[in-house]
């Protein structure tokens, strides 16, 4: 049987108007229309015989044509407005592929539909910018995830930012926002402190922030992660943490001796390795080497600053020989232990470096 409309399918339905005919004739016109020998005179009749099924009583009838003419090129303007203004099972496929519908209809139609209708509109292949921000204004929380999922939509910094303010505990919004390809800066660092550990990783890894920003994300999520100091808890999840950070430019010298003047010895043995492209097991045997050259080659190969190796070096003795006591706050007094004991080693330190751990010590006296 042939997908394209012929004049034997005409007489049929001159001949037999039973809605199983017409829907029949409604699946061929899609094809038909778009058919490029067909005539002027010949696309006309076509296109009349369109507009009089779009107004068929039958909803199988107009739904059958909808999704026939979801792709066409020659769909007449207004019998597409007319298809996505019907109920859902005609709308649908219009809203969601068709051409004809222009940024204002669309518009027109987020403003006056239901959701089901705006989630296919935030669907559809190429969403413009003015047609999104109609949809993150009207939408539900549904609407917008969908939205925000579609690589194709293009939204601007505005809508996003508003986005976050209209739905700040819904997680599938956040999580779709936090997924797109790029965002502004200033979007990244609004949903920073929203998200949970897991996409706050992510957003350093895949998104551009400041590198103050980048690096107390990290370090606060390293802090919540509960880790015991002698090689961690979840160790290979912590190695592509940090190995994902490395390839992505952010492991940066401040960073790591940052995380080792927390404390966080597993942090700086798995950044040690990434950089130094070192198996961890290696790491550990270099850096806790009583021999001292083990590490110091170890820390050449890595490529951190030369001029900084003598407060890495101390900073390893410090927590090698600083133990908990097992009592309330441990950890908080532990990591006022080291950061006291680098500040009473060191007096000749960089101002950045001193005034970090100065602030570090308060917050962690405060917090004990």
């Amino acid at each position: 049987m042939s997908s394209s409309l012929s004049q034997a399918d005409v007489d049929r339905l001159l001949a037999d108007s039973s809605v199983q005919t017409r829907v029949e004739v409604a699946c061929k016109l899609g094809p038909s229309i778009d058919r490029s020998n067909l005539t002027d005179a010949a696309l006309r009749s076509v296109q009349d015989i369109v507009r009089i099924m779009a107004q068929d009583v039958e909803e199988a009838v107009r739904a059958a044509l909808s999704k026939s003419l979801r792709h066409s090129k020659r769909l007449p303007h207004d019998v597409a407005l007319s298809l996505a203004s019907d109920v859902e099972s005609v709308a649908l496929p219009i809203l969601r592929h068709s051409l004809i519908l222009t940024d204002e209809d669309l518009i027109e139609l987020i403003l006056s539909d239901c959701a089901v209708k705006q989630a296919a509109i935030a669907a559809r292949p190429e969403v413009h910018e003015p047609v999104s921000a109609a949809l993150v204004m009207r939408g539900d929380e549904t609407v917008v995830t969908v939205l925000m999922k579609n690589a194709g939509a293009q939204v601007s910094e505005q809508s996003l930012i508003r986005a976050i303010d209209r739905f700040p505990h819904s997680d599938g919004v956040k999580e779709s926002i936090a997924r797109r390809d790029t965002l502004p800066l200033a979007v990244t660092e609004r949903l920073i402190v929203m998200v949970s550990d897991r996409l706050r990783q992510y957003l350093v890894v895949h998104h551009r922030l400041s590198p103050a920003v980048a690096t107390e994300v990290i370090l606060q999520s390293r802090e919540r992660a509960t880790l015991d100091l002698s090689g961690g808890l979840h160790a290979r999840d912590l190695e592509e943490l940090v190995a994902q950070i490395h390839r992505s430019g952010r492991l940066t010298p401040t960073l790591v001796l940052r995380a080792l003047c927390i404390g966080d010895m597993a942090f700086f043995e798995a950044a040690i390795a990434a950089m130094a492209a070192v198996p961890i097991e290696n790491v550990r045997l270099l850096i806790h080497d009583t021999g001292r050259r083990g590490f110091a080659a170890l820390y050449e190969k890595s490529g951190l600053p030369s001029d900084l190796f003598p407060i890495f070096r101390a900073a390893t003795d410090v927590i090698t020989n600083t133990k908990f006591d097992g009592e309330p706050h441990d950890v908080e007094r532990f990591r006022v232990r080291v950061i006291t004991r680098l500040l009473t080693q060191f007096e000749d330190f960089d101002h950045d470096d001193l005034e970090y751990l100065v602030t570090r010590l308060g917050d962690v006296l405060t917090v004990a």
